[in-house]
């Protein structure tokens, strides 16, 4: 981020940020597909790898389409620097092995995403432990910590029960027990809630999700000081390969530019099918970080400025109601993708967590009552219409 510019909005940075024109004056971003850079000579070749000149080498090192959508990311931010990867798991990857070392600790909540679990439990294989806890127990972060701890990593809010983690409590104790504190914001984006500037040392973002909008590319980045990024885990995303493809950077950049506006709408709706859906008699319990009835709904209001498109919802009776329910949409997608212009619903205990054990489902409150919406930019008349038809299904179901 261009510190000496004067101060803009997010909805100002979220269309103009990270654009430098090149001499076409193109008014929209450019697409380079180019796997390699031509050099003026032989001397200038040789003083970019050595690091003497700063400038294009090669797409694995950096592209200019790449670099509009991390300069852009990291003013949405208010950061210093994001790297671009090729999805979401690449770049929780890159922040595990740019950091750690055999026999570095991680804490790390137990409400996560259900790949990111598996992938903290297979860095066990090289030395890297995993101790998992409850997301909003800030006292078992604490006790969790070891002389070995290197890493905090949560999502606040959890998928899909909108568990939300104190990140400025957490970090605090992150940095009091020499750790750094990882926070994916997939779900709010830097729109709806800014980690860094409550304390977090790193942020991640799956791009496939609200940055994308309308389920096109795979994506990730990791956002930033310069200082952290630019070191070791650069040099892991440049040497072992896991980049974000060119077009894939311009499919997010057009995202970005609507980001503000998409997550105004989607939270809104969000927020008002959550409360009907409370009034349903067929459902014991609905789980979104705005409700009132939500038990850290202070610190929602505090720390994210709205709820975000995921809302989830315990339905009366078992994996038979769930599935009569799911399969009764007419206008919902049923996908475990999320973020979506179009809404989507899923059944997380045999899909985005269906890889877990019973155990770790069970500590996760994920059970197969549980149904997940992503609410998306429908008619919410149409959508609770939907609903109503599900509803209907279970009552068949009898």
């Amino acid at each position: 981020m261009d510190k000496d510019k004067e101060p803009r909005q997010r909805e100002t940075e979220a269309v103009r940020a990270g654009h430098h024109r090149t001499a076409e004056g193109e008014h929209s971003e450019p697409l380079f597909i180019t796997s390699s850079y031509v050099f003026a000579n032989a001397e200038e070749a040789a003083a970019r790898f050595a690091g003497r000149e700063r400038g294009n080498i090669y797409s694995r090192n950096g592209n200019p389409t790449v670099r509009i959508f991390e300069e852009r990311l990291a003013a949405l931010e208010g950061a210093e620097r994001a790297l671009a990867t090729a999805s979401g798991m690449s770049a929780i990857l890159a922040v595990c092995l740019g950091l750690l070392r055999a026999g570095d600790h991680i804490v790390a909540s137990q409400s996560l995403f259900g790949p990111t679990v598996a992938l903290l439990q297979m860095l066990a294989r090289f030395g890297i432990d995993t101790t998992f806890v409850a997301l909003d127990d800030v006292d078992a972060w604490r006790r969790a910590c070891t002389k070995h701890t290197r890493l905090f990593f949560l999502e606040t809010p959890s998928n899909p029960l909108s568990v939300l983690g104190d990140i400025v409590a957490l970090a605090d104790v992150a940095h009091a027990a020499g750790a750094r504190l990882v926070v994916d914001n997939s779900f709010c984006t830097p729109i709806l809630q800014q980690p860094l500037a409550l304390g977090a040392d790193l942020v991640i973002h799956s791009a496939t999700k609200y940055i994308d909008g309308q389920g096109r590319g795979l994506g990730g980045a990791i956002v930033g000081s310069e200082a952290l990024i630019g070191g070791d885990i650069f040099l892991f995303v440049r040497t072992a390969g896991p980049v974000m493809s060119p077009f894939n950077a311009w499919i997010f950049l057009k995202g970005l530019e609507t980001l503000p506006l998409r997550m105004e709408a989607h939270s809104a709706r969000a927020l008002s099918l959550s409360l009907w859906l409370e009034d349903q008699p067929l459902v014991e319990e609905v789980f979104y970080s705005h409700l009132p009835s939500h038990p850290q709904y202070a610190l929602a209001r505090a720390q994210q400025s709205a709820g975000g498109g995921v809302l989830a919802f315990r339905l009366r009776g078992g994996r038979k109601e769930a599935f009569a329910f799911i399969d009764a949409s007419r206008i919902m997608s049923i996908t475990a993708n999320l973020g979506d212009t179009k809404t989507t619903i899923t059944h997380p205990a045999t899909t985005t967590h269906g890889r877990l054990t019973p155990e770790a489902r069970a500590a996760a409150g994920v059970g197969d009552e549980l149904i997940r919406i992503s609410v998306g930019l429908e008619s919410l008349e149409d959508l609770k219409r939907d609903l109503e038809g599900g509803f209907a299904a279970v009552r068949a179901c009898g």
